[in-house]
């Protein structure tokens, strides 16, 4: 395995997570890692300890795939830390250009998903549907105001990272959902090492617990599973639609006012609504760069097996 290919990967992955809206789980599945990823996770559990004490430190580490993990991970952490303010600053000063590459990327990922699943029936059919409504629900969803107690954070991190690793469902947002988003951030801006651990506590038990769920679905119910995850990829799709009217505001961590509630337009609604141009062109070509991206990656991918 190629460990640079990985951290870029990682990289990848840490800039979907960086957007409210888009899954680092999404990439991982487009660049074909999804699956070692969740394996790679769920190996790591009490036994671990018996293989160490039985063939020692290098056997565990193996055993999780460790350089695997660091590299991916370290991708991740240094995209979070390098490429958030870009990111932010791009979706404040170029929205529609953004969030039309985001669009199409999930349209591309839609596709190659489906093309993994081996048989299409109606309880497939089924499956997807649920997907869809599930995300969607999601989207719709009025924020809530959880009170950032100890237990309500440990909380928040496990289903942020649970969401982390579903493709189609970004943890940033479901933090915002449930009205923990300015309190972590607050955390990790304020270095409140209390908060954060606490935060860190619940992620870590949530992804390990998580990942061996998702794990044995895949292999008992493969189709099953890819179909109701491309569901969740479809169903936040009017999440990221790029032309909106904003139809209430919050105030974010620095008091700077933010979109809260959205409405969807036709670019040409929008031209009319906003008086601000749709970039249609630029936005169909974006959508179309991120379409290419995709495919170049599985031809790539391909050429490497």
């Amino acid at each position: 395995m190629n460990y640079l290919t990985t951290f870029f990967k990682g990289i990848a992955m840490g800039a979907a997570d960086v957007v409210p809206g888009v899954s680092g789980g999404t990439i991982a599945f487009i660049t074909g890692i999804y699956d070692t990823l969740l394996e790679s996770i769920r190996r790591i559990n009490p036994s671990l300890f018996g293989i160490w004490r039985k063939d020692g430190f290098k056997a565990a580490f193996n055993h999780i795939n460790g350089f695997f993990l660091i590299s991916l991970f370290a991708g991740i952490f240094t995209s979070i830390a390098t490429l958030a303010k870009l990111i932010t600053w791009l979706l404040d000063t170029h929205p529609i250009p953004i969030w039309s590459f985001f669009f199409g990327l999930i349209l591309v990922s839609v596709y190659h998903i489906i093309r993994q699943v081996e048989k299409r029936d109606a309880v497939r059919f089924i499956a997807l549907l649920i997907g869809i409504g599930f995300a969607y629900s999601i989207t719709v969803l009025k924020p809530l105001h959880m009170e950032p107690t100890a237990i309500n954070t440990i909380l928040a991190g496990a289903i942020a990272i649970c969401a982390m690793i579903l493709p189609g469902i970004s943890g940033s947002f479901i933090l915002l959902l449930i009205g923990m988003y300015t309190p972590v951030l607050g955390a990790v801006k304020g270095f409140e090492i209390d908060i954060l651990a606490l935060f860190l506590i619940g992620c870590v038990g949530g992804l390990l617990s998580f990942s061996h769920l998702l794990s044995w679905l895949l292999r008992k119910f493969r189709d099953l599973t890819l179909m109701f995850l491309t569901g969740l990829m479809i169903g936040t799709l009017p999440k990221i639609w790029p032309w909106k009217e904003t139809l209430t505001w919050r105030t974010n961590s620095k008091g700077e006012q933010v979109p809260l509630l959205q409405q969807n337009l036709s670019p040409f609604e929008f031209e009319h609504i906003t008086s601000q141009p749709s970039q249609l062109v630029i936005a169909v070509i974006m959508m179309l760069a991120a379409i290419a991206l995709v495919l170049g990656l599985e031809k790539f991918a391909d050429s490497n097996k």
